[in-house]
């Protein structure tokens, strides 16, 4: 059958027609996968941005509460804010992404110290900072930033007022100047400068400065894990200091010997060799491990069924004789250590 002209006509616009739809679907397609693409490319900077400072983060939060499962909980926090704000069609840029991040996660610190504390207050026993425990592969983790804060200075810290802590956390730990710790707290340079001198002289005054060789200090608390455990009475008290102050944490869950501090050298020697004596005899495979806190050496006692207790202990500045043993066993505490 012959085409007439007409025919033909209609025929080509619509071929044309058709030939324009599928341009304006490729070059729809086009921006919708470029629009994907920049999308995913801006996700994974800002995701990228707060994996290399959350080792920082990790360490001031941490400190702020002595807590590893509350640290993790503000830091999702943190993460959810940070993910959110880049999203947020009508905010701006982030200029001070350290600065940001910083203050988002003292803030989600400082939010929770309240329900730490409320926590605290119906503790079954003494309540001890949780031990962060160190891996061989940790040197880049955030115990580095972490290392010279050992658990007497936590316990320490446990005395301030969150302000305070939050103030001595950044300025005498991480370094941060008072100008942005203001700013991060929302307080004058003024009123910083002084919650920094109070935090300052608190501590200082219950903990002297002083750090033990590392060496040292971990070759003490090898001696007196294995007095204790061994019940050498001898041993042991040639290890403690007159004044020892013993703080067992057990939170209702491991076994504890007191509710309280117990203080003096025979007191604390006494208790250790009840608690040897008592060990059950059929624990499987009862052994110790030298392992390392944040800023401590630590006596891991272990078991096949896992970790049973942790024992840090802190040196007189001027000898090698334990001023103060932290005993940690409630199993809660004592996840990080699992596999060690």
């Amino acid at each position: 059958m012959a085409v007439t002209s007409t025919q033909a006509a209609v025929a080509n616009e619509a071929l044309a027609a058709a030939e324009a739809v599928t341009e304006m679907e490729v070059a729809a397609v086009t921006k919708a996968t470029e629009e994907v693409a920049e999308a995913e490319t801006t996700d994974d900077a800002v995701t990228e941005r707060f994996l290399g400072l959350r080792h920082l983060l990790f360490s001031v939060v941490y400190n702020m509460l002595g807590s590893v499962a509350d640290t993790e909980d503000a830091l999702q926090e943190v993460w959810l804010a940070w993910a959110a704000r880049h999203r947020a069609t009508t905010a701006g840029p982030v200029v001070n992404a350290r600065a940001y991040l910083v203050r988002t996660a003292v803030h989600q610190a400082l939010a929770r110290r309240a329900d730490l504390r409320r926590r605290q207050e119906t503790y079954v026993g003494c309540w001890l900072p949780e031990p962060l425990f160190v891996t061989e592969d940790d040197a880049s983790g955030p115990v580095e930033r972490a290392e010279g804060v050992s658990m007497a200075v936590l316990v320490v810290l446990e005395t301030l007022s969150p302000l305070e802590r939050a103030v001595f956390v950044l300025h005498e730990v991480f370094g941060f100047g008072h100008p942005e710790i203001a700013e991060a707290l929302g307080r004058s340079p003024a009123a910083v400068r002084q919650l920094a001198v109070r935090a300052r002289r608190h501590v200082h005054a219950r903990r002297p400065r002083h750090r033990p060789e590392p060496g040292r200090h971990a070759e003490v608390t090898a001696r007196f894990a294995e007095a204790a455990l061994g019940g050498d009475l001898q041993a042991l008290l040639r290890v403690l200091a007159p004044d020892v102050t013993l703080w067992t944490d057990g939170g209702g869950k491991g076994p504890a010997v007191s509710a309280r501090p117990v203080h003096g050298r025979e007191r604390v020697a006494a208790l250790f060799l009840a608690i040897a004596g008592a060990l059950p005899t059929d624990l499987p495979r009862l052994r110790l491990r030298l392992r390392r806190t944040a800023g401590d050496p630590c006596a891991l006692v272990v078991t096949d069924a896992g970790p049973l207790a942790a024992l840090i202990v802190d040196l007189a500045p001027d000898d090698d004789r334990i001023t103060a043993i932290y005993s940690v066993t409630n199993p809660d505490k004592l996840a990080g250590a699992r596999g060690l």
